[in-house]
């Protein structure tokens, strides 16, 4: 684990949570992106929210993209949805996700917890967003550094 976002993950790890995105995406059709960077200035919400819209997350046909975004000198971390995604889920749905990717984080195990909660949101948007039989890959699943 480097201390530089691009250095943060080794290879491997960087090619699980990639596997991850593929994987959720299996089930929705929903967008999920990762996002990484060393550090940020203000609040991590309005933060990650900046990102979204940097990386064109709104352009999505049904409006069902999620940033994963973490800033690793700061510690910090969000999770955000589109407007389509937040219309239909429950209430706690960020918040619960959220609390599996902490508990990883805690022991130091970030690619663990963002595969998980990149496969658990994929299981939940599935209700919402299923996957379709034509549907397109809108949104890179590489994971972006700032």
């Amino acid at each position: 684990m480097g201390t530089s976002a691009k250095k943060f993950f080794t290879t491997e790890e960087k090619e699980s949570i990639e596997n991850a995105i593929r994987e959720a995406e299996l089930n929705t059709s929903g967008e999920i992106r990762v996002h990484i960077e060393n550090k940020f200035k203000g609040d991590v919400l309005d933060r990650a929210a900046y990102i979204f819209d940097k990386l064109g997350m709104k352009k999505t046909e049904l409006r069902n993209g999620v940033l994963f975004y973490l800033a690793i000198k700061n510690r910090q971390f969000a999770i955000i949805g589109d407007a389509g995604i937040n219309a239909v889920v429950p209430e706690n749905f960020w918040e619960n996700i959220k609390e599996l990717l902490a508990d990883h984080f805690k022991e130091g195990k970030f690619a663990e917890g963002l595969s998980k909660g990149i496969i658990e949101a994929g299981k939940i948007l599935k209700k919402h967003f299923p996957y379709q039989t034509d549907d397109v890959n809108e949104l890179s699943d590489e994971i972006s550094f700032g």
